[in-house]
């Protein structure tokens, strides 16, 4: 079975990893970010600014996955 790992494609691990792998990262970061509000004992507002501010680029990347869905591309 030539170009397969663990008897699976590189086209099934890329979506694989594509998916789930990407959702877990963006999971750790969001834990990540929790953690800096509370070690820097930012409030709430702080919290939210942070939340919002350094998961923007998460919900870009969420956004562009739903409109690609939508659109059909």
């Amino acid at each position: 079975m030539e170009g397969t790992l663990f008897g699976f494609t590189e086209e099934q691990l890329t979506d694989f990893m594509s998916t789930y792998g990407v959702a877990a990262f963006i999971l750790f970061m969001l834990f990540i970010i929790a953690e800096i509000a509370i070690k820097s004992k930012a409030g709430k507002l702080g919290t939210a600014i942070l939340f919002f501010v350094l998961a923007f680029g998460m919900v870009g990347y969420m956004a562009k996955g739903i409109i690609q869905k939508l659109w059909g591309i």
